[in-house]
Parts: structure tokens; C-alpha cells; sequence
């Protein structure tokens, strides 16, 4: 059964909606369950000022996507890969303790959720891709 908690980070669509504005875009699909998302992200001067997306996903990869569209800000472009695959190998962990700038993620990181991890990443791989890090 899905968190209730989970179903309202997703509801979230603040930024869900391409504008054709971007730096960087890219379509991404998890190969697994086929979940499917696409972001626009405006980056200036090594900064990500937004981030767009729009997705045929389940909810884990639509919460995670609302979640990261509006955290992504706190991310220095320089350190993006390595925090996200940190963040990764953490979630694997059973004890593990979520950085300040991931607050909010833990709802989708727990072991609840562990079999649903390539769907909560997608966002975070594509981000990823798009910046071609």
C-alpha cells in the first residue's frame, strides 16, 4: 500500500509542465517498469535555477521528481553527482541519516520503498545525464 504521505509530495505539480525554456533538457526512461520523465533545467553561471518535468510514472518517481524540482536549487552543479550517488549508496544502508539538503527524501528512502529505488532515482539519473556529468 502506498504512503498517504508519499501520494501528497506527488500531488505537489508546482513545476510539473515543460515551457520550452531550458539550458538543459532531456527524456529518460527507466528500463525496468517503464517509467518515463522529461526536465527542462535552466542552468546559469554553474547554478541550476529551475527545473521542470513532466512524467508517465508511478507516484514514487512523481514524488521524487516534485521533491528534487524544488530542492535542486541547494545543489552546487561542481558536487551534483557525487551527493546524488552518495545519496544512493546511503538509502542502501539500513541506518542511514539523510542530509539536511535531501530532507523530505526519507519519507521515499525507507525499506518500504527499497524495491522501488530505480523509480524514486529516475529523477536524479536524468538530472544527471541532462547536465552530462
Amino acid at each position: 500500500m502506498i504512503n498517504k504521505e508519499i501520494i501528497k509530495i506527488a500531488s505537489n505539480t508546482s513545476n510539473v509542465g515543460l515551457k520550452n525554456k531550458y539550458s538543459h533538457k532531456i527524456s529518460l526512461k527507466n528500463k525496468l517498469c517503464g517509467d518515463k520523465i522529461t526536465l527542462e533545467l535552466i542552468v546559469l553561471k554553474k547554478k541550476i535555477l529551475s527545473m521542470k518535468y513532466e512524467t508517465e510514472s508511478c507516484v514514487y518517481c512523481e514524488a521524487s521528481a516534485s521533491l528534487l524540482s524544488k530542492k535542486i536549487k541547494k545543489f552546487n552543479i561542481q558536487t551534483i553527482k557525487k551527493e546524488f550517488k552518495n545519496l544512493k549508496n546511503m538509502s542502501n544502508c539500513k541506518d542511514y541519516i539523510m542530509p539536511k539538503k535531501f530532507a523530505g527524501f526519507d519519507k521515499l528512502f525507507n525499506s518500504d520503498n527499497f524495491n522501488r529505488y530505480n523509480c524514486i532515482f529516475l529523477p536524479f539519473d536524468a538530472v544527471i545525464r541532462a547536465l552530462k556529468l
